[in-house]
């Protein structure tokens, strides 16, 4: 049994094979470019175009940034202008005619990803991706919970700050706004930090050097995000009862600067017994959690039960 995984970000898609071991079998990928729909289309047919490829296929598992509609099959990446509303299920099915297909947010899969195939020997598990912005997902007793539109899990945009930043989904003092890469580095240069000319433009990336170098505002920056997310985390933990949480994502790659006073932050302000164990982990799979993820989206729609790695 082998299935298709396509992970779909805002600058990049990827795609693989993997069997229903969870070996990757082959794996590529490719900026989106100015025409995303022509690289999909490329990729899926390099991984997929001949004929003895797609029979071996039993289905396709999406991963894909948000907003999406998983009921109708439907993705508005942020980064990708030209899909508002695109129909992305229907493309790939008309990519791979007779291969079921099944969509989940791109967060959604991460976790998912990282429960199956992440060595994190748990029954549930909420997954969070620190990037430009923050998604999250969520997998309850060894099946990803999705909720009504595929959006459940998003902690992006649960509110932390009712008199906070206007963010991009029209609330605000949403999580994103805070310990998302865009917000934190909006902040510190409220705050007076500043790059030399030439150090390169000023993003998370060099918010994240800065602080290892021990710059203050740089600091303050990944303190102030670490206790944003304990706050959403423990809000989520509170009313789902999960006790594992897994960081991934581009700003997450910073490691400790910003895992250590997460995990502080939530030890100083977790009260109900059931908040007092959260166990905090870097992701073990890093850029591959969503394609393992999706896979695993793919398998479970087939009807395979799926044995996670401890």
């Amino acid at each position: 049994m082998t299935v298709l995984a396509l992970d779909i970000g805002g600058t990049k898609f990827a795609v693989a094979r993997v069997d229903a071991a969870g070996r990757l079998l082959d794996r590529a990928e490719h900026p989106v470019g100015q025409a995303p729909t022509a690289t999909l289309r490329g990729l899926v047919a390099d991984f997929a175009g001949d004929g003895r490829t797609r029979r071996s296929l039993t289905g396709v598992g999406i991963g894909s940034a948000g907003p999406i509609d998983a009921a109708a099959g439907t993705v508005s990446p942020s980064n990708i202008p030209r899909w508002r509303g695109y129909r992305l299920v229907a493309a790939v099915q008309r990519l791979v005619p007779g291969v079921p297909v099944t969509l989940a947010g791109d967060a959604q899969c991460m976790a998912l990803g990282e429960w199956w195939r992440g060595g994190h020997d748990c029954g549930s598990l909420l997954g969070v991706v620190v990037s430009s912005g923050v998604g999250g997902g969520l997998v309850m007793d060894g099946r990803p919970w999705t909720g009504r539109t595929g959006n459940a899990g998003h902690i992006g945009h649960v509110v932390v700050d009712l008199d906070g930043e206007a963010c991009v989904c029209g609330a605000r003092g949403c999580l994103e706004t805070v310990a998302g890469g865009l917000g934190m580095v909006r902040w510190a240069l409220a705050q007076g930090w500043t790059l030399a000319p030439a150090t390169g433009r000023p993003d998370a990336r060099a918010l994240a050097a800065a602080a290892r170098a021990g710059a203050p505002v740089p600091l303050a920056a990944f303190r102030r995000a670490a206790g944003a997310l304990a706050t959403a985390i423990l809000n989520t933990a509170s009313v789902l009862d999960v006790r594992d949480v897994v960081i991934g994502g581009g700003v997450a790659a910073a490691g400790d600067l910003l895992l250590d006073p997460l995990r502080a932050a939530i030890t100083a302000r977790a009260g109900m017994p059931h908040l007092r164990d959260l166990r905090v982990s870097s992701t073990t799979l890093e850029r591959d959690a969503g394609l393992y993820g999706a896979a695993a989206l793919a398998l479970l729609a087939s009807g395979e039960p799926l044995r996670p790695t401890s």
